[in-house]
């Protein structure tokens, strides 16, 4: 059986899905029908510790069994985007090259927007070969602030 559990994250509250074979989904959303979980199944608890980790900037990188739905393309697409090292972009391009051939940008990019896994696979991670901020499921604002987040070099204000 599949259980979920939603967290408060700063870009909305977060839905986790899985059961003991693995996390199978982290979505984001901004609807009030969502609020946060009181209880959260054991085998739910570690995705939910290192996602506030994450957002608090005391993770970089996730350690958990993952187990989306997903065709064979796709998870080859996925674990491209595992890859991918925090605070680091890469292109469609660069995806497309690495499954072993440029000409399947338009499959890696579809695959990169059907993630089932919301920043524990980094497909906010993945921009246009020309720098900029392309697609992404959960709003570009949402992505722009994420690579923000794991900059490594932060921009102080001046006033």
């Amino acid at each position: 059986m599949i259980d979920e559990v939603c967290i408060e994250t700063p870009l909305g509250i977060a839905t986790i899905s899985g059961d003991k074979n693995g996390i199978t989904s982290v979505s984001v959303t901004k609807e009030s029908k969502h609020t946060p979980s009181t209880e959260i199944p054991e085998h739910l608890q570690k995705a939910v510790s290192q996602l506030n980790e994450y957002f608090k900037g005391r993770r970089t990188d996730f350690d958990l069994t993952l187990n989306p739905s997903g065709t064979d393309f796709q998870k080859r697409v996925w674990n491209e985007l595992l890859k991918i090292p925090f605070g680091k972009t890469v292109s469609y391009l660069d995806i497309a090259k690495r499954l072993g051939d440029p000409k399947t940008i338009r499959a890696a990019a579809s695959a990169n927007g059907k993630n089932p896994l919301w920043i524990i696979v980094p497909c906010h991670r993945v921009i246009g070969s020309d720098g900029s901020l392309t697609g992404y499921a959960g709003g570009l604002w949402r992505k722009k602030w994420l690579l923000n987040h794991e900059n490594p070099v932060k921009q102080q204000s001046l006033f």
